[in-house]
């Protein structure tokens, strides 16, 4: 299956594992990428000596592209990155803040970098910086999507920008890849498809939930973690996003995710100092990593919360990555002669 996304990245398949924290481990990334993807390493809870050793896990484990994901708001991320550049990762995904410089660095080794948006006016920006392609995040998507739905958002930014364009949020299947193609995308990401695989590392009650519960069964709030954000909808994530947690409990929430992810208190200090404009985002942001990690890891469905997509509802089994794919594979085919037949007997 070649596309734009397929021919810049080295890959057989146009789709994507994003980089989803404790679930985007090597294992997946290695796993997505040996199946004819492209795998994304989640950097945001490592460390750097952490994230080189995920980096080298990754090539025992595969010879195919992988890449790395960096959220630049976070503290710890401008580390991460140099750690991805001295390695030479073939593919670098930013998210939340400007990436000129990384852009230029990667380049330099030949690395190829896509950037993460969710509005036309920050998908222009990325295209100038010299992104070389678009993590298209529609409102579907798990997490930190847009205002807008995957429907209008991918099309909108696909016509407005000359480079491929990678859709997430509502994406889970071969209909959804079909249909992304019809959008104007060149490729999908596939987080909470990929996330409930038999290769993922997310929790087995987590898994379950996910299973069990419908497309209905999610919340998109700006409460929980500073930016608005799809979770599972559970009791304790009705609670979370209710209100805004106090500010100053959400300070000290994220002093104590810092030592939960081993970042130095005086680094997110400095963090926050250096993004005043941000420090609000920062707390909330940072306050959120228990819980998160809470359910994510240790599979807590009473304390813990769940980043999930709408998706959820389309998810019904736990097979492993390569079978994933090799029923998407089946899927366009059976959708596409499907969709020909229709079209024929409009006629």
């Amino acid at each position: 299956m070649k596309t734009a996304i397929t021919d810049l990245l080295g890959i057989e398949m146009p789709i994507l594992l994003p980089g989803m924290s404790w679930i985007s481990t090597p294992e997946l990334v290695a796993a997505v990428s040996n199946a004819g993807g492209l795998g994304i390493l989640a950097s945001g809870p490592l460390t750097p000596d952490e994230t080189r050793s995920a980096i080298a896990e990754i090539r025992l484990l595969t010879d195919k592209p992988f890449g790395i994901g960096v959220t630049l708001l976070m503290p710890g991320a401008e580390e991460n990155a140099n750690i991805a550049i001295e390695e030479k990762v073939p593919v670098i995904n930013f998210s939340l803040g400007k990436g000129d410089k990384l852009i230029e660095r990667a380049h330099a080794y030949g690395a190829k970098v896509i950037a993460t948006v969710v509005t036309e006016k920050h998908a222009l920006s990325a295209q100038k910086s010299g992104a070389d392609a678009l993590l298209v995040t529609g409102h579907e998507a798990a997490a930190h999507g847009g205002d807008v739905t995957s429907l209008v958002l991918v099309p909108a930014i696909s016509q407005a920008v000359d480079i491929p364009v990678i859709a997430t949020g509502g994406f889970a299947d071969g209909r959804g890849l079909l249909a992304a193609f019809s959008l104007g995308a060149d490729g999908v990401a596939m987080g909470s498809r990929l996330a409930t695989s038999s290769n993922s590392p997310l929790h087995q009650n987590m898994k379950d939930a996910v299973v069990n519960k419908s497309e209905q069964d999610t919340i998109y709030s700006k409460n929980f973690d500073g930016i608005h954000a799809r979770v599972m909808r559970t009791p304790e994530a009705i609670k979370a996003t209710k209100k805004p947690m106090n500010f100053i409990v959400a300070c000290i929430e994220a002093m104590k995710a810092a030592a939960m992810v081993k970042q130095p208190i005086w680094k997110i200090m400095l963090g926050m100092l250096a993004q005043m404009n941000n420090v609000k985002l920062l707390a909330y942001f940072g306050a959120a990593v228990p819980r998160l990690k809470a359910a994510t890891v240790d599979g807590n469905y009473k304390k813990g919360v769940q980043f999930i997509g709408q998706t959820q509802g389309l998810i019904k089994d736990q097979p492993s990555v390569e079978q994933i794919f090799e029923d998407i594979r089946k899927d366009v085919q059976v959708v596409h002669a499907a969709n020909s037949q229709r079209l024929e007997s409009s006629k």
